[in-house]
């Protein structure tokens, strides 16, 4: 749940209010309905639509999606789980009676313990949550992200002193200004590695 939470606060900071809630769907799928978990994470991906769309003026699916998300959020505490549930629930009303007051005040930024945390500030696995979640969004080949994730986890299970896909899969979520140089990089860094790992299977055929 953490690492889902914190990659999408971060990327929805970030203004990726389309991505973040990949983030969060993949685990809020697999949870039971009704429980607070579950209502906490789909009013956050109703939040983030909700933002998403007024970005097309869809004035309608702004003013259902508000509604929805302040009904999901309405019996959670202000600070559920550390987040600022009450503030993303009370703008969720005023934009459920008002579509167009996206347009004349910005959403909230999401805050964990009182900090809009952004990217850079994620550890590796909410890092490696966010990186998957961007190569969808963008297009990029994500059997090559999802490589460069499970290597990474390997040297780290190794307790290697550097890892060059860590590093890697970490700028890859946080540099989005250099995302498609690393992503080149970080591609021939698997194809390495597979032909690596393949050479050592083949020695115990």
């Amino acid at each position: 749940m953490r690492d889902h939470l914190w990659a999408g606060i971060a990327i929805y900071n970030d203004g990726e209010f389309h991505a973040a809630h990949d983030a969060w769907e993949d685990h809020w799928l697999d949870l039971e309905s009704g429980t607070d978990d579950e209502r906490f994470l789909h009013g956050l991906i109703q939040f983030t639509a909700a933002v998403h769309h007024a970005h097309g003026t869809n004035w309608a699916g702004v003013r259902g999606l508000a509604e929805s998300g302040a009904g999901y959020l309405a019996d959670l505490p202000t600070h559920y789980r550390e987040v600022n549930v009450g503030e993303v629930r009370a703008y969720l009303r005023r934009v459920a009676a008002d579509p167009e007051h996206v347009e004349r005040v910005a959403p909230p930024r999401l805050t964990h313990e009182g900090v809009a945390l952004l990217p850079e500030d994620l550890r590796f696995e909410a890092a490696a949550v966010a990186a998957a979640v961007l190569a969808e969004e963008y297009g990029y080949d994500e059997e090559v992200t999802e490589s460069a994730i499970a290597y990474a986890r390997d040297d780290l299970d190794a307790e290697k002193a550097t890892s060059q896909f860590v590093t890697f899969v970490m700028d890859f979520a946080r540099d989005a200004a250099n995302r498609g140089i690393i992503f080149q990089r970080m591609e021939g860094a698997v194809g390495k590695r597979d032909h690596k790992e393949e050479d050592v299977e083949g020695l115990f055929d």
